[in-house]
C-alpha cells in the first residue's frame, strides 16, 4: 500500500509540469544499460578466467554461449504474452529479480552444464527480456515521437558498451571473477528494482494520459474515449504473422542481428589478417562506440520524419557497404571510416529493434509481437559468427564470405520497399 501511494505521488508530482513519458524514457534508458550483464561485451572479459578455472576450451565456451542464446530466443514469445497479460510493471520486477540471481548463479558455475544454463539465464533475462520490456514499455508511451524516444533509450546500450567491460575488468582484478558476478547481481538489483517500483507505469491511459503528452479533449467522456481508442489500436500476434509486412520486417531484423554480431565477433581478427596492428583494431571499437552514441538521436529524429520503409531500406544498404568496406581497411583513415559506418549501423539497428513493430502493428498486443520479433533477432545473433568461422577454416581468409554476406542486406533493402502498413494509417 505504501509503494502504491508513493507511485501515485510520483505521477501527481509531474502532472501538469512535464509529460510523464519522459520519466519513463529516462528509466528505460538506465535499465537498457542494466542489460549489460547479459551482453557479449561483458562476457568477453571473463573467457580466460572460465577457461582456466573450469578447464573448458574456448571453442566449448563459444558453443555453450551460442546454444544458450538460441534457447533464450525461443522463450521470448511467451514472455511477450506475459507482458500483454500482466503488464510491464510486474514483469520488470520479476525480470529484475531473476537477472540479479542469474548473475550470482553465474559466479557459482562448476562445470560445462552449469555454464550453459547460466549463459542461457543471463542471455534470456538480460539481453532478451530486459531489452524487450524497455522497448515495449516505451512503445506504449510514445507514438509520433517514438523514433526519437527509442534513439535516446538506445544510448543506454552504448553506455553499457563503454562501461560494463571496464567495470567487469575492475571487479575481476579486485575480487576475482566469481565475486565479480556477485557484485554485478547486486548492482542489477540496485538499478532495476528501485526504478521499477518508483517510476514504471504500464500505459499512459491507465494514469489519465495519452501517448506523446497529447492533450485530451475538453470533455471528460471524449478524453476517456480518446484514451481507449489509442490503447486498443493494433493487430493481434496471429493477425500480424499472417501479413507479408511481418515477414519482411522479420528478415530485415534477422539480417543485421546476424551480420552485426559477426562483425563484432571477428572484427579484430579480420583487421589483423589484413596486416593491421592490434592497436588499430582496438581503435575501431572506440570509433564505433562514439559514432553510435552521437548518431542515435539523429536516427530517431529521421524515423519520426521520413517514411519508415525508405529509412529501413537505406539502413540495409549502409550495412552492405560496411561489410564491403572492412575488406579495404589498410590505414588509420580507412579504419575510422569503417568504424563510423559500423557505429551508424548499430545506431539504426538498435533503434529499429524497439521502433518498427509498434509502428506497423500498433500498441494493443505489442508485447506478444515484440516477443516474436526479438526472438528472430536473437536467433540471428546466435547464428552470426558461424558463416565467417567456417569460411576462414575453408579459405584461410574472410574476404569471400564478407562479400557474399553483403548480398543479404541488399535483398532486405529491396524487400523493404514493399512494406505496407497493415493498419489504416499511411506509413
Amino acid at each position: 500500500m505504501a509503494i502504491a501511494q508513493i507511485r501515485k505521488g510520483m505521477i501527481d508530482s509531474f502532472r501538469g509540469k512535464i509529460f510523464y513519458g519522459w520519466v519513463i524514457l529516462a528509466a528505460c534508458t538506465v535499465m537498457f544499460f542494466a542489460s549489460g550483464p547479459g551482453q557479449s561485451h561483458t562476457f568477453s572479459i571473463f573467457i580466460q578466467s572460465l577457461t582456466r578455472d573450469l578447464g573448458i576450451e574456448q571453442a566449448g565456451i563459444a558453443s555453450a554461449y551460442g546454444f544458450a542464446t538460441l534457447f533464450a530466443a525461443l522463450l521470448l514469445p511467451k514472455l511477450g504474452r506475459f507482458v500483454d497479460r500482466f503488464g510491464s510493471f510486474r514483469m520488470f520486477l520479476a525480470i529484475g529479480i531473476m537477472l540479479g540471481f542469474s548473475c550470482i548463479g553465474f559466479g557459482l558455475v562448476t562445470d560445462g552444464y552449469w555454464l550453459g544454463a547460466s549463459f542461457a539465464s543471463l542471455r534470456f533475462f538480460g539481453q532478451g527480456a530486459l531489452m524487450m520490456l524497455c522497448a515495449t514499455l516505451l512503445a506504449q508511451w510514445f507514438e509520433q515521437k517514438r523514433g526519437f524516444a527509442m534513439g535516446i533509450m538506445a544510448m543506454g546500450f552504448a553506455a553499457s558498451i563503454a562501461i560494463h567491460p571496464a567495470l567487469s575488468q575492475w571487479l575481476l582484478d579486485s575480487f576475482g571473477w566469481r565475486d565479480a558476478w556477485l557484485g554485478m547481481g547486486i548492482i542489477s538489483w540496485a538499478i532495476i528494482l528501485p526504478l521499477t517500483l518508483l517510476f514504471v507505469q504500464n500505459k499512459p491511459e491507465q494514469v489519465g494520459l495519452l501517448p506523446d503528452g497529447k492533450r485530451p479533449q475538453a470533455d471528460h467522456n471524449d478524453a476517456t474515449a480518446d484514451s481507449k481508442q489509442s490503447a486498443e489500436k493494433g493487430l493481434t500476434r496471429h493477425e500480424a504473422i499472417r501479413t507479408p509486412t511481418f515477414w519482411i520486417i522479420a528478415f530485415g531484423l534477422f539480417t543485421p542481428a546476424m551480420l552485426i554480431t559477426s562483425l563484432f565477433f571477428f572484427q579484430k581478427e579480420v583487421l589483423i589478417s589484413q596486416g593491421q596492428p592490434e592497436t588499430l583494431a582496438a581503435l575501431v571499437f572506440t570509433a564505433t562506440g562514439i559514432m553510435m552514441a552521437v548518431s542515435l538521436p539523429m536516427v530517431g529524429w529521421i524515423l519520426d520524419r521520413v517514411r519508415t520503409r525508405y529509412v529501413f531500406s537505406c539502413f540495409h544498404l549502409l550495412l552492405s557497404a560496411t561489410l564491403v568496406m572492412i575488406n579495404y581497411v589498410d590505414s588509420l583513415p580507412t579504419a575510422l571510416v569503417y568504424g563510423a559506418m559500423f557505429g551508424l549501423c548499430n545506431a539504426f539497428s538498435i533503434t529499429f529493434f524497439g521502433y518498427i513493430w509498434a509502428h506497423y502493428f500498433g500498441r494493443k498486443h505489442i508485447g506478444s509481437i515484440q516477443g516474436v520479433g526479438q526472438m528472430v533477432g536473437v536467433f540471428g545473433a546466435s547464428l552470426g559468427p558461424l558463416p565467417m568461422g567456417f569460411a576462414y577454416d575453408m579459405f584461410g581468409n574472410y574476404h569471400q564470405i564478407l562479400f557474399a554476406l553483403a548480398l543479404l542486406p541488399l535483398l532486405a533493402a529491396t524487400l523493404s520497399f514493399f512494406l505496407k502498413p497493415p493498419l489504416s494509417e499511411a506509413t
